[in-house]
């Protein structure tokens, strides 16, 4: 049976249509896959805590880098030791020693990867982009806790020690909500500590 050019040209269009329709997909699937799995250390976002706290301790250690930004960027504690379903409070500092306003945005993850799913935050800097002005140094809060139910899973069951990493990157060029940066335009002077992410 021999096809003819018509019909072989609307299936390669088809076909070529449904590869970018899938390309475009891609991001925003694989995004909800890592929310949804903790999937390459992508942690939890809650809005309330536990109603359980463990007597079982992880360690959490505090990670600071900066990509592509002219900023000083540091955790303000090494680590913290926290009952599992206990809220921890950690801050970082950020520093612009420039003369010119920066626009920064965070990634974040933990280490090891598999304990993403159970390491959730409350509040956390790294919701939305940054505008650190000229000179501002600032402390940002993250609020989090590390899920009881993690005491369940074989594997991340055994974990002593979880790693939060945050990296800055510059977001002059970033496409995606805007709104914590046009809020602390408005409130350059009120206060030293970034508001709630």
């Amino acid at each position: 049976m021999a096809l003819s050019n018509r019909t072989i040209a609307m299936i390669s269009s088809a076909g070529v249509l449904g590869m970018l329709g899938l390309a475009f997909a891609a991001v925003p699937l694989y995004e909800a896959f890592c929310r949804v799995t903790g999937f390459g250390g992508t942690t939890q976002v809650a809005t309330r805590g536990p109603s359980e706290i463990l007597e079982q301790t992880v360690e959490v250690r505090f990670d600071a880098n900066v990509a592509d930004a002219p900023l000083m960027f540091r955790a303000l504690q090494a680590s913290q030791t926290v009952k599992i379903g206990q809220h921890g409070l950690a801050f970082y500092e950020v520093t612009n020693p420039t003369q010119q306003e920066v626009r920064v945005i965070a990634s974040y993850n933990v280490t090891p990867h598999y304990a993403g799913l159970y390491f959730n935050k409350l509040e956390c800097f790294c919701f939305s982009e940054r505008v650190i002005a000229p000179g501002e140094t600032r402390k940002l809060p993250v609020v989090y806790f590390v899920s009881p139910a993690m005491i369940e899973d074989r594997v991340a069951g055994q974990i002593e020690t979880i790693t939060l990493s945050y990296t800055f990157f510059d977001s002059s060029a970033y496409s995606g909500p805007r709104n914590q940066a046009a809020a602390g335009a408005e409130v350059k002077g009120a206060a030293n500590s970034a508001p709630p992410g």
